[in-house]
């Protein structure tokens, strides 16, 4: 089958362009024909043969950006002419997909979040009008949806509220969706009556992840940290929404020279700063400047890179050198860093996040030091402690997890729920 997917940008590190990778890797190990559309192709070797660029789907185009500014932050616009700019490049956009879907032949079309969140609307309506004029099946991979994001889709006008409304999700005959958690799953049946999938994130656990090896083996020297020193690692962006100030607090409690907290992530994600400086002042607060690195500047999300002295490292090469990682976000569409962890066979304490953690993980029977409400009590720390200290428990609770993480959120568990989707598809 020839499967052309839709997306804003691939490649990098955001969540939708990853899990769309994985979806793309395990439909070519099924056999099948992959063809791309985006807007952006970020560290990635373009295929002429098979990948195609249209400028106007970036979310950073000038016709995305005029569009955003205008629709949700700029009430004193001109409606009028917001609409015919929406209406001009929604229109240049659904040329280009019908042209390219026709040209290669697609039998099915994969709209990546494009068709779920108004983040870009003239790419959303195109989409939409592509869709329906073309009649293909489609499958809208829904990662989150504006209800999700409090006001930040809310415009100002009312016609474009009910352009947003009538628009995302995509909700046409030919289509079907996959969500990626239960709660999504229940809101767009109780909402729109739409059926779905509940589609989990994934990692491929035939990768080696996590490992140490001779190229992080110098990490922790480059951290300033001893061989000896346990190390709990927060592997996230550094957003309010993940809870850091928690594993700050943790640190401070356990009470202990020896262990540290590291902190991948950089102020870059977190818009104004302004998370960013609480941590550090509370870091300033409780002493712990021994005791908590921020180690954004030689850990990033690509791998090792010699650079003359400096060295940087990946993600797997902190998990590599984790005693445990902290993970206590309040809010997650699903939870990579979850299974990342999972993955690399490291031990999790975690907040039971809304509204996914339970649902969809903690209650498949993952070992976890699980708090609620992200509080911090005497019995939780007990268990942490142990964890952090006995080497032997610590590794058959990885050990554990990793197993329900293959049964539950590995490629072979995309793949059947893939299969599952395409011969819905057949019936669209």
């Amino acid at each position: 089958m020839k499967i052309g997917f839709i997306i804003g940008r691939i490649g990098g590190v955001d969540g939708v362009a990853l899990e769309a990778e994985k979806w793309i890797d395990v439909l070519k190990r099924m056999g099948h024909e992959i063809f791309i559309i985006s807007g952006q192709f970020q560290e990635w070797v373009i295929d002429p043969e098979h990948d195609t660029l249209v400028m106007e789907m970036s979310f950073f185009s000038p016709e995305s950006f005029w569009g955003q500014k205008k629709a949700f932050f700029h009430p004193d616009t001109n409606l009028d002419e917001l609409c015919e700019h929406i209406d001009l490049y929604s229109g240049i956009i659904s040329e280009k997909i019908i042209d390219w879907a026709t040209k290669n032949k697609i039998d099915l079309i994969i709209s990546e979040n494009a068709s779920a969140l108004p983040s870009h609307i003239e790419m959303g309506k195109g989409i939409a009008l592509a869709i329906e004029k073309l009649g293909l099946p489609t499958i809208t991979h829904d990662h989150d949806f504006a209800w999700e994001r409090g006001d930040r889709y809310v415009s100002p006008h009312a016609r474009i509220n009910k352009l947003v409304e009538e628009i995302f999700p995509l909700r046409l005959k030919n289509s079907f969706h996959a969500v990626i958690n239960l709660n999504a799953q229940k809101t767009l049946k109780e909402k729109f009556n739409r059926d779905s999938i509940a589609v989990p994130n994934v990692m491929d656990f035939d990768m080696e992840f996590g490992l140490r090896n001779d190229s992080n083996k110098y990490l922790r020297r480059d951290l300033g940290l001893e061989p000896t020193d346990k190390l709990l690692f927060q592997i996230t962006r550094i957003v309010r929404r993940k809870g850091i100030e928690v594993a700050i607090d943790l640190i401070d409690k356990l009470d202990d020279n020896k262990i540290k907290l590291v902190i991948t992530g950089n102020y870059k994600d977190d818009e104004g700063s302004e998370y960013y400086y609480e941590l550090v002042n509370q870091i300033h607060e409780l002493k712990l400047m021994r005791k908590v690195i921020l180690a954004s500047y030689i850990i990033h999300n690509k791998g090792l890179v010699g650079n003359g002295s400096e060295r940087n490292y990946s993600l797997s090469d902190g998990y590599a050198h984790a005693t445990a990682c902290t993970y206590f976000s309040t809010y997650e569409g699903f939870g990579n860093a979850f299974v990342e962890a999972v993955l690399a066979k490291r031990p999790i304490f975690v907040n039971n996040y809304e509204p996914v953690y339970w649902p969809d993980i903690g209650s498949k029977g993952f070992k976890t030091v699980m708090l609620e409400n992200n509080i911090l009590t005497d019995k939780a720390i007990e268990g942490m402690s142990e964890i952090i200290y006995n080497e032997n428990l610590s590794k058959e609770i990885a050990e554990y997890n990793y197993q329900l993480g293959k049964k539950y959120f590995s490629y072979e568990a995309l793949q059947e729920k893939l299969e599952e989707l395409l011969n819905i598809s057949k019936k669209l």
